[in-house]
């Protein structure tokens, strides 16, 4: 996720510099291809560009409006994931209690299924971002990777072992009825969250809209070029490209948003979230060997 205010033009032209560098050729030719060719023949009425740049920018305005809403839901849901990570260690310290001879048995059992929690996120993040799933073994014990192994979402297979946790504190008589209903609930909400997080990653964004806007700019890019070559000469190059960049750029900035999980400036930064929780539910435990706050880089952004 971008933190800076400010973003160089030197930062958008290295992003964008094959697509401008195409841009810029295809005017120069356009530019030619008038001059020699549509000049000879007939006049290009202005009426052309003007009508399909109009059209255009709703298209490209749709386009981004989608895929804003794609990354923003992805926020929420991480957001989300952020709230119930905290509840659901606070709930776990403060709503279970065992006769003094079991309270260590308790203590084990509730640092166990909140560590078991930071590598359930580990687990979700690695499959978000298409990771080695490797880190969220050091959270679960030896007996616990085996079976999570053999299943192919692993952060399910986690959430099994936390309800097998939390009917077992329940038949213990170490929870009441009402506040093993209210844990549970939180269950409920990380699976939700697991499947909305799993549906915006494998639905893809519909392909015909990303080809046909690309395509339609291109065209739109020439037909000005075109146009404006019979009023200023070669100048028509440069207000071509210029026309041309700016829409280019402003459908690249929307669909950078559409894959929000992907390692990306603008994505959303699960690695940092992911950090973020992990240090405050092991604060929880009372801990103090914290792994450091996941830093921006370059100043401009976090993943």
């Amino acid at each position: 996720m971008l933190i800076t205010h400010n973003i160089s033009l030197a930062r958008t032209v290295k992003i964008t510099w094959k697509t401008d560098l195409i841009l810029l050729v295809s005017c120069v030719a356009a530019h030619l291809f008038d001059q020699w060719v549509i000049s000879k023949q007939f006049r290009m009425p202005a009426m052309i560009p003007t009508v399909l740049g109009s059209a255009l920018a709703f298209f490209i305005g749709f386009n981004n409006n989608q895929a804003y809403a794609r990354w923003w839901e992805a926020r929420q849901i991480w957001g989300s994931l952020v709230n119930n990570s905290r509840s659901w260690a606070r709930s776990l310290l403060g709503y279970t209690s065992a006769e003094a001879n079991h309270e260590r048995l308790l203590h084990e059992m509730q640092k166990r299924m909140i560590r078991r929690h930071i590598g359930f996120l580990y687990a979700l993040k690695a499959m978000l971002r298409n990771e080695p799933v490797q880190e969220y073994k050091k959270y679960l014990s030896d007996a616990e990777v085996a079976p999570v192994e053999q299943h192919s979402n692993k952060h399910n297979a986690i959430l099994g072992l936390q309800t097998d946790d939390l009917e077992l504190l329940y038949q213990k008589g170490w929870i009441d009825g009402f506040k093993f209903m209210e844990i549970n609930a939180l269950l409920t909400d990380f699976c939700n969250d697991m499947g909305k997080s799993e549906r915006i990653k494998n639905t893809i964004f519909p392909t015909t809209y990303n080809y046909f806007t690309r395509l339609f700019i291109w065209v739109f890019s020439l037909l000005i070029t075109i146009v404006v070559s019979e009023e200023t000469g070669i100048w028509s190059v440069l207000l071509g490209f210029i026309v041309g960049f700016v829409f280019h750029t402003t459908h690249t900035i929307g669909m950078s948003l559409l894959n929000p999980f992907e390692s990306l400036a603008a994505g959303v930064p699960i690695n940092q979230i992911t950090r973020t929780i992990e240090i405050n539910l092991l604060e929880m435990l009372g801990e103090t060997n914290l792994p450091p706050p996941v830093k921006a880089i370059n100043n401009e952004y976090v993943l």
